[in-house]
């Protein structure tokens, strides 16, 4: 039988909202924080793992850089359309509580961008960390995207029956914690560009780089995180003595 997660995303044209400019934004962000935590190819051959891949976005920008790349994917309309486009990407229906196909210490690193929306209870949550830090090199990150409890009281006031779950930064921070996993970065991967729609829509390209711009150098603030529909959180194992400072091993 059908879940009603299934039936929303067979109406929902995620590859078309990423597109849209409200859509690039957080495209365009993400795809910089990425980048700057990738390995450097000189460390050998980079391998990601794309959960929640849906469409594709993410993992085939990514293959066509030439990254081995493998997505899975939960809805099978999503994954066909992935497929259809022809590209490196590895990609399998599953979902993210369960990585079984993988071994341990697998990737370099891991993108979690839709599972935290669909799953409603920290218990889950936290297993989705779990099962990602399993398939994660020791030295792998791990990016993922929550939505805000702040965005959605601001967007939908009381209204019901959307199937997101919506967090704040307390509860962000918890799941870390029982995951035995610590941040590095958290980052605004959209900013206001949600409240903007219609403003960006009728802006011209020079304009809406602008925007861009301005966006990519205040994402990082901390009193902005949390006021966006997208946080990403980019976190790794959690060592003794806290992170130390490696971005020499990061390619920027």
């Amino acid at each position: 039988m059908m879940t009603e997660l299934e039936k929303y995303y067979n109406k929902f044209n995620e590859e078309k909202r990423l597109k849209s400019r409200h859509g690039q934004v957080e495209f365009i962000t993400s795809m910089k924080y990425i980048h700057k935590y990738l390995p450097k190819r000189e460390h050998g051959q980079v391998k990601i793992l794309d959960v929640g891949a849906g469409t594709g976005r993410y993992s085939v920008a990514l293959a066509e850089e030439g990254y081995d790349v493998t997505a899975v994917e939960l809805v099978k309309y999503n994954l066909g359309i992935l497929k259809k486009k022809n590209s490196s990407v590895k990609a399998y229906q599953g979902n993210a509580l369960k990585l079984s196909r993988f071994p341990d210490k697998e990737f370099d690193l891991i993108i979690l961008f839709g599972p935290m929306y669909h799953l409603y209870t920290k218990e889950d949550k936290v297993k989705a960390l779990m099962e990602a830090k399993r398939v994660l090199k020791d030295e792998g990150t791990i990016l993922v995207a929550y939505t805000m409890n702040e965005y959605s009281v601001l967007v939908y006031g009381f209204r019901e029956n959307h199937l997101y779950d919506y967090v704040r930064l307390e509860d962000i921070d918890s799941y870390n914690e029982a995951a035995g996993m610590e941040r590095i970065q958290i980052i605004s991967a959209d900013g206001p560009s949600d409240y903007m729609r219609q403003v960006l829509n009728t802006m011209d390209e020079k304009t809406f780089q602008t925007f861009i711009d301005y966006h990519l150098t205040t994402c990082e603030r901390p009193e902005l995180v949390g006021a966006g529909s997208h946080t990403v959180d980019i976190i790794r194992k959690k060592k003794d003595g806290g992170i130390e400072n490696e971005s020499s091993r990061y390619a920027l």
